[in-house]
């Protein structure tokens, strides 16, 4: 357990040996010199050492006050500068959202300037997570894929996580059933191996295997497709946006789920927070909001 010291006399003393003497320390801490002065007898007694050498002419620092003195005041040099960090941290109105960096490019993104018009005070900070990592202390509240079982979090759905092969517009006039597809051309996600022989088997055509080139995130995979290197299993909500823009097509109409849902994850203390609340309203009804498909 820590063992903290008279604080208060900590301060008059600091205060003292660096202003001089106990009138400039009690000017700097709004009391009397007299209460600084008995402050700092209060602390001697407590360790059981002189810090000042009481002159008629003045105070002079002891060497133990020296080396009290050098210790302490670097470290409310650095208490203040802490609290003024903190300070300003409350007064921005910071969210910090945990969240893959396909969500946030593919749907996230393109829907925050609709939340800054809603809620201009508020600050949203994005760091990488979601899927990619668990739920990290320091964040307000994460958006992920899963079945909805955090120990300890609160999990609201927000999307069906519904799978899909698209491509360019320029290929799909080439694919008329799910049988002519080329396992050359399937483009792969390497953390999720199993989407392709998914629907692969849903769609009758299980003899088929991916064996395109490997991408570490689904943005990039579907990036691939939309320049034309291969067909991707696209996933909702990443490929909606770009069906919509038509610059990427679903050559077919089968769509499978992937097992797992779209969730906005959180701890209940959030719950009532103000700017939680507007973020969690917002983020809702953006995703209620949606479209769905025929």
């Amino acid at each position: 357990m820590r063992q903290l010291p008279f604080l208060n006399g900590i301060k008059a003393f600091e205060a003292a040996a660096r202003c001089g003497g106990f009138a400039a320390a009690g000017a700097e801490l709004n009391v009397s010199p007299a209460a600084v002065s008995r402050l700092v007898r209060l602390l001697e007694a407590r360790l059981g050492t002189a810090l000042f050498e009481r002159r008629a002419n003045g105070l002079v620092v002891t060497a133990a006050g020296r080396a009290y003195q050098a210790g302490l005041t670097p470290l409310f040099d650095a208490l203040a500068s802490l609290t003024a960090q903190v300070t300003a941290q409350a007064e921005r109105r910071m969210l910090t959202v945990g969240v893959g960096p396909t969500f946030a490019v593919r749907w996230l993104i393109p829907r925050l300037a609709d939340f800054q018009r809603r809620e201009p005070e508020i600050e949203v900070r994005f760091t990488t997570g979601g899927a990619a990592a668990p739920f990290a202390e320091d964040w307000t509240c994460g958006v992920t894929l899963g079945d909805g079982n955090w120990p300890g979090l609160v999990a609201e759905q927000l999307f069906a996580a519904d799978l899909q092969p698209v491509c360019a517009p320029r290929m799909a006039v080439r694919l008329r059933q799910p049988g002519d597809l080329k396992g050359p051309s399937l483009l792969r996600v390497a953390h999720a191996p199993d989407d392709w022989p998914l629907w692969l088997r849903a769609a009758g055509a299980a003899r088929i295997q991916a064996r395109g080139p490997a991408f570490d995130y689904y943005g990039q995979a579907l990036q691939a497709a939309a320049d034309g290197v291969g067909i991707a299993m696209g996933i909702r909500p990443y490929i909606d946006d770009d069906i919509r823009a038509r610059r990427l097509v679903a050559p077919f109409a089968l769509r499978v789920p992937k097992g797992r849902q779209w969730y906005l994850v959180y701890r209940a203390y959030r719950r009532d927070q103000p700017d939680f609340v507007a973020f969690r309203r917002w983020l809702i009804g953006a995703a209620r909001a949606e479209p769905r498909p025929a």
